[in-house]
């Protein structure tokens, strides 16, 4: 059983027990966080495809981490002309592992 979910503008493929690393969400570690943004749904021998998303399947799962990705270094020079710009950024992330998916309604 997997789910294809949206979250952040980025997809993910997840499985029930797996952890994964989101754009932030709001929330503490330990809140529990409902994902119901999935675009696909396979229990195995059915596939779900939605369009573009499924209204009656959601990924729940619990916050275990709010962190924030290695650093990366952005420089720009422009030669022979004394320029230099570096700069760094480190991306903000909630990791969440996904407890199960779940048909809504119906």
């Amino acid at each position: 059983m997997y789910a294809v979910l949206k979250s952040g503008g980025r997809q993910y493929e997840v499985r029930p027990g797996q952890v994964v690393k989101v754009e932030k969400l709001l929330g503490e570690v330990g809140d529990k966080v409902t994902l119901d943004q999935v675009l696909l749904f396979s229990d195995g021998t059915d596939i779900q495809v939605g369009q573009p998303v499924l209204a009656n399947i959601a990924v729940q799962g619990q916050i275990v981490e709010q962190g924030r990705h290695r650093k990366i270094v952005i420089f720009k020079h422009k030669r022979r002309k004394d320029y230099r710009k570096k700069q760094g950024h480190r991306q903000h992330y909630t990791a969440v592992r996904v407890e199960e998916i779940v048909t809504l309604g119906q």
